[in-house]
């Protein structure tokens, strides 16, 4: 797939460093799931199909489930889909899409579960299979395309998802998991966030995403991620949160970042809520023409405000960042916001160069504790908002581009083409 081969063109290699706690991916070979090949073909399918769904949870049910080490196979061909499908429950196996599926009802929830899963790959073996979700039809009314749900040992890849009505991709509460070769193509409009992660030892790279919404966003609860060579090709932006009541996070690295337009660089972003983010290192990020840069904001207002004395964020640093805001009059590219009854403490950055288009730069610092910027040293209680403009950083250099950046997104109105 491109992605990589592009993201590395840019994105200098770093020293070998991982937040993972162990092994990621399917336990057994691809061949051991190949024993037995469920095609959605032999149970009711056909290419053309204007409801593969029936066909593919009667392979499931009938064969996967039936059969250690089988791939449940849908050749290549168009399907049209509009019964949702939950797979739920088996072992050494994997979905092989290698045809284009297409979202027809309008019906809510989401067109692909898999639930429950141990020793998983779902992926295409042409890097041709798809989801089409033509989100513009039914935009926030219909499906989210996949959700892994409380799944383990597991690959998602070479897979293709574009324009669902609301979410792309979920991971939720899995674990040992590999993601990585996908193309996610969103509308530029909120809610149609590409890649959602819960869990606990993820590791996802080569990825591209183009949205309004999240682009790679880790969700509570989260330990032990490593996420790498992401292309934010004009997508809202990569982020931690929204944090509410009883967030657990911690040990999360993001390194190799690349975003063209959206909302930030990066983003962790609450409102009220309690527990903590910690141990986060977010390194060698490079942005274009986003509204923010550096984002911290615990009085996220597009968040109803949860209870709790607030989230506490320690420990979080900032390393070799590159890059320009749009309008520095108005945003601070540096927002560093934390809870006043929560402080942040031991926030570092390091090497990071952010300025504006209109060549205005500003800093602003609320309750945050660390190096750099207007951050306060030591640790301490709750302070007001400071605003500080400052000169341009003589480090700093204007970021790269790359052939296939976007100038905008896609429309919300339109059917968005696979790429």
């Amino acid at each position: 797939m491109l992605v990589t081969a592009a993201v590395l063109c840019v994105l200098s290699a770093l020293p070998a460093f991982s937040q993972l706690s162990g092994s990621v991916g399917p336990t057994t070979s691809r061949a051991s799931k190949q024993k037995t090949t469920c095609n959605v073909l032999s149970y009711g399918g056909s290419v053309g199909s204007s409801d593969i769904g029936p066909a593919i949870l009667s392979a499931f049910n009938n064969c996967v489930l039936k059969n250690t080490g089988s791939t449940l196979y849908i050749p290549p061909g168009s399907y049209n889909m509009a019964t949702w499908v939950t797979l739920k429950g088996a072992s050494n196996w994997a979905l092989q899409i290698d045809g284009v599926i297409t979202r027809t009802a309008t019906t809510g929830g989401h067109m692909i579960i898999v639930q429950n899963a141990n020793d998983f790959e779902m992926w295409s073996s042409t890097g041709d299979g798809a989801i089409q979700g033509h989100g513009y039809q039914c935009r926030n009314t219909g499906p989210r395309l996949l959700r892994i749900i409380t799944s383990t040992n597991f690959a998602l890849h070479d897979l293709i998802f574009v324009d669902s009505p609301a979410f792309h991709v979920i991971i939720d509460k899995s674990s040992n998991g590999e993601i990585y070769n996908l193309a996610i193509r969103g509308a530029d409009i909120g809610g149609s966030d590409g890649i959602d992660i819960s869990g606990n030892n993820i590791w996802v790279h080569d990825v591209m995403v183009t949205n309004r919404d999240e682009c790679v966003t880790v969700k509570n609860p989260s330990q032990n991620y490593k996420i790498e060579r992401i292309w934010c090709n004009q997508s809202g932006g990569s982020a931690i949160g929204s944090l509410g009541a009883g967030t657990a996070i911690e040990n999360i690295y993001y390194q190799n970042i690349y975003t063209v337009g959206g909302s930030q660089m990066f983003m962790i972003k609450a409102n009220g809520g309690d527990g903590y983010v910690r141990n986060v290192v977010l390194d060698n990020f490079i942005g274009l023409g986003t509204a923010y840069g550096l984002n911290i904001d615990e009085f996220w207002s597009l968040a109803a405000k949860a209870s709790g004395v607030g989230v506490q964020l320690s420990n979080i640093t900032f390393s070799n960042w590159d890059g320009y805001i749009t309008d520095g009059k108005r945003r601070s590219a540096y927002n560093i916001l934390c809870s006043d009854t929560a402080p942040c403490t031991d926030v570092t950055l390091r090497d990071v160069n952010i300025w504006a288009s209109n060549n205005v730069g500003k800093y602003a610092c609320e309750s945050a504790y660390g190096a750099g910027a207007c951050l306060k040293s030591g640790t301490g209680s709750g302070y007001s908002q400071v605003t500080q403009t400052y000169p341009k950083p003589a480090a700093y250099t204007a970021p790269p581009t790359m052939s296939g950046n976007l100038d905008s997104g896609f429309a919300t109105n339109s059917a968005i083409p696979i790429p």
